[in-house]
This record gives structure tokens, C-alpha cells and sequence, in this order.
């Protein structure tokens, strides 16, 4: 039987996807789950996994890997998009294709698919990140060929029994990851409007914020941050600010402003390119 192995979030698409592709190709789904941070408990990703219909399920605590290998390199490279946006997102597709074929490889795949919908950048990175590694893999974008509606996925769902995620109801797509946090569609997509601030959960407005401010130091030595106010740290120190993992973000936290995050990181980057 043919094995495909799937990068699977846990969201709608891909639950759904698992149960497609075994219908369509008669496959066994191998779902693959890395844990970059995303703040949210991925324990039950893999028995959500399983219970529609994966055959397995492996769930990768990447996060040390992705902190030293992609994120301290974009710092000390001064990596942003369009000299303004740090890279976030983006950093972690190359890791997650390399996740994906090094599972392919080890459960004697030779198909990987995932949920991305062709309307982001999401799946060229992540499908030429697989073609570069491997290139005899096939790449299947399930999301790209069904033809489904959102109305259409969720009674997809609900005639197969495939439970559906709360965050269903949500107008917004969020991805997060140790480094940073991105926000698409909904209100968003309209540029004339004002962001909302419930999209916020890294930042205040800061009409509510302290009225002095706050300041934070950071340590370089050869463009790796080593402390924060004086404070040593690793390069992903496990705090958790509602339940939320973040480098250095304790830190920031602690000068009772989280506005001062946004100040903190662009000071860091500046800080290491003054260094290169």
C-alpha cells in the first residue's frame, strides 16, 4: 500500500485531508506535527491525528533545533523582508520540509503532501524546500485539487465524523513559532481599515500602556543575544507568558510594558548589524 506522509496542523484542512487522501489514493496518511513554538499544547494532536484515520502520527519537538539553526542565523544575518518585516513564518518551512523527507525516508514514503490552499507563499516554500532535498518525492496539496468550499470541508467533515476545531468560527489565520506571530484575512484584508485589537496577543495598544517608559539591554557577543537586562539566557529559554513560549520574551515581559517588545527587537537587530 502506498504511503503518504502529511504535515498536519490539527486545523480543518488537514484533518480532512488525511481522510481524503486515503480515499483517493488508497493510501496509509503518516501525519507529521512539529512543535515550533506555536504556544499551544500539541499533545492531542496526535491522537486527533490517528483517530481520523492516520495510520501514524509523529509529533517533532523542533523547537531548540529551529532557535539555534534558523533563528539565531536570521538574527545574526539582520533578516528581514523588505527591511522591515522579521522573518518568522518563513523560517520555518525549510525546517519543516526537512522534517517531512527525513519521515518519508524513515517510514518508506515517497509522497508528501500538505494543507496549504494556493493562495500564500507557504507552499513554494515548502514544496521547493522538498523538491531540493529530495527531489524523486511527489508533492500532493490536497487543498488545491478537492474543490471544496469552507461549507463544503465542513460537511466533508461532518458525514465522516471528523471532529471539527473551535477555532473554525475564527476570521483570521494566525501562525505563530518561537520568533514571531503573523495575522491574515478577515478585516485585515482591507487596507483601509484599522487593524482590530483583538488580533493582538504579543502587544497592548499602547493607550494601555504605562505612560514612562521602559527600557530593555540586550547582550551581543559575535550577534547572539546572551542576556536581556542583565538577566543570562539560552538561546530558547522556556518561560511561558500565557502559555506561551517565547525567546527572551520573559525578558521583555518583565519591564512591565510588552510594547516594548517591538523596541527591544528592532534594538537587537540593529545591534547585530552594527556587529557584521
Amino acid at each position: 500500500m502506498e504511503r503518504i506522509v502529511l504535515a498536519y496542523s490539527g486545523g480543518l484542512d488537514t484533518s480532512i485531508a488525511i481522510a481524503w487522501l486515503a480515499e483517493q489514493y488508497g493510501a496509509e496518511v503518516i501525519a507529521v506535527t512539529l512543535d515550533l513554538g506555536q504556544g499551544r499544547e500539541l499533545t492531542d494532536v496526535r491522537a486527533r491525528a490517528l483517530a481520523v484515520g492516520a495510520a501514524r502520527a509523529h509529533v517533532l519537538d523542533v523547537r531548540d533545533e529551529f532557535a539555534r539553526e534558523y533563528i539565531l542565523p536570521a538574527l545574526q544575518a539582520g533578516a528581514l523582508y523588505e527591511d522591515r518585516y522579521p522573518l518568522a513564518t518563513a523560517l520555518g518551512r525549510p525546517l519543516i520540509a526537512r522534517k517531512l523527507v527525513e519521515v518519508a525516508r524513515m517510514e518508506g514514503a515517497t509522497t508528501i503532501a500538505h494543507g496549504c490552499n494556493g493562495k500564500a507563499n507557504d507552499e513554494l516554500r515548502l514544496e521547493l524546500g522538498v523538491r531540493a532535498l529530495d527531489p524523486s518525492m511527489t508533492i500532493l496539496a490536497p487543498a488545491r485539487s478537492w474543490g471544496m468550499s469552507r461549507t463544503g470541508e465542513i460537511e466533508y467533515a461532518r458525514t465522516r465524523r471528523i471532529p471539527i476545531p473551535s477555532t473554525i468560527d475564527s476570521p483570521y489565520t494566525v501562525d505563530t513559532n518561537l520568533w514571531g506571530r503573523s495575522i491574515e484575512r478577515g478585516v485585515l484584508e482591507d487596507t483601509w481599515q484599522e487593524s482590530p485589537e483583538d488580533i493582538y496577543a504579543l502587544t497592548r495598544s499602547p493607550q494601555a500602556c504605562p505612560d514612562e517608559p521602559a527600557y530593555v539591554e540586550i547582550e551581543f557577543e559575535q550577534g547572539v543575544p546572551l542576556r536581556a537586562n542583565g538577566i543570562e539566557v539560552t538561546a530558547m529559554h522556556q518561560h511561558h507568558i500565557d502559555e506561551t513560549p517565547r525567546l527572551f520574551y520573559m525578558h521583555f515581559w518583565a519591564v512591565e510594558s510588552p510594547a516594548t517588545l517591538a523596541h527591544g527587537l528592532k534594538a537587537a537587530l540593529d545591534q547585530t548589524n552594527s556587529q557584521r
